[in-house]
């Protein structure tokens, strides 16, 4: 169910340099300061979070739009759990590492290249990126292939407008999102459980769909290191595994990309990873959810809806198997 509210107008962040160690020193004195009885816990713990990260550059506003098309009458998640339970593998495989490890990243300068099946090859920079389209906050369902769900606030614009300034060709059926790969800031990459680097892919039209949304930022912040800073994909009628993080690469391909999970267990992780309680993973149910932040020991979980509750895009697999092509 959707909700219409008022919006404001668009304004670019200032563009400043982020300094990784400071962002990781603010956690860590957070947490000494935690541990030792200094900082109090519950409603406060969240608050006394977001103030160690809003001292630091990297807590920059992201002031956008309001996308009423897009905003779900859903109680959001803690700016807290969205940001210390987190897969992003390069920095770990606990929930809890990235959080703690991702300060080593370094968002700025960076650039993304995109190319292969376009006219227009381009290599742009981070503020380019964030001048190409007026800015828009959608609150967006995210679905873990793990069974479970978060709401979270996204900042972006719907790939669609990158995509057409490149002007892909006849032949771009697929769209390929290539990762940072870059083990000094990356302590997890000298993990074998992927091949590195981290690739996902979309089909042409799921890339062009308007809910497809490059991302630079959630809760109008820019994004924080361990959510896929600084730039990333949200695609949320898909289980969260498609939604490439910390992008360098956008390719446009003819054949379908050979994408990290779905090389490492085909039989688990199809190349279209639509949200879909029909189709089980293998060793679990989809069938319902547990909802990050409603943990209570009576909690009931949640029924999955069939992509994720974005009936819209059903018409992209009308006459496909979704079984087989799951």
């Amino acid at each position: 169910m959707l909700i219409k509210s008022h919006s404001s107008g668009n304004h670019l962040p200032l563009s400043s340099e982020i300094t990784p160690k400071e962002v990781f020193e603010s956690r860590r004195d957070f947490i000494r300061q935690l541990a030792v009885g200094t900082i109090a816990s519950g409603s406060l713990l969240e608050m006394a979070n977001r103030e160690a990260f809003a001292q630091t550059p990297a807590a920059q506003k992201l002031a956008a739009s309001l996308n009423p098309a897009y905003a779900l009458v859903e109680k959001k998640t803690a700016y807290k759990d969205a940001t210390t339970y987190n897969n992003f593998y390069e920095f770990g495989t606990d929930k809890a590492d990235p959080a703690v490890m991702a300060g080593s990243l370094k968002t700025r300068p960076w650039t993304v290249v995109i190319e292969g099946e376009v006219k227009k090859p381009v290599t742009l920079d981070l503020d380019s990126l964030l001048r190409l389209a007026p800015l828009e906050e959608r609150i967006y369902r995210l679905r873990c292939v793990e069974g479970w769900s978060m709401v979270i606030p996204w900042v972006g614009y719907s790939l669609s407008h990158l995509l057409k300034k490149v002007e892909p060709t006849g032949n771009a059926k697929y769209v390929e999102f290539i990762t940072l790969d870059d083990k000094k800031q990356m302590p997890g990459l000298r993990s074998p459980v992927l091949d590195w680097p981290y690739v996902e892919g979309l089909r042409i039209d799921e890339a062009m769909h308007p809910l497809a949304l490059l991302t630079f930022g959630m809760y109008g912040e820019i994004l924080p290191n361990q959510n896929g800073a600084p730039v990333r994909m949200s695609v949320p009628w898909k289980y969260g595994f498609k939604s490439a993080k910390s992008i360098v690469k956008i390719r446009l391909t003819k054949e379908q990309p050979r994408t990290a999970w779905n090389q490492s267990a085909p039989n688990e992780y199809g190349f279209y990873s639509n949200v879909n309680p029909l189709v089980d993973h293998p060793r679990w149910s989809q069938a319902t959810e547990r909802r990050i932040g409603e943990d209570g020991l009576f909690t009931r979980k949640r029924k999955t809806l069939m992509f994720n509750g974005y009936p819209e895009v059903a018409s992209m697999y009308a006459g496909m198997d979704l079984k087989k092509f799951f």
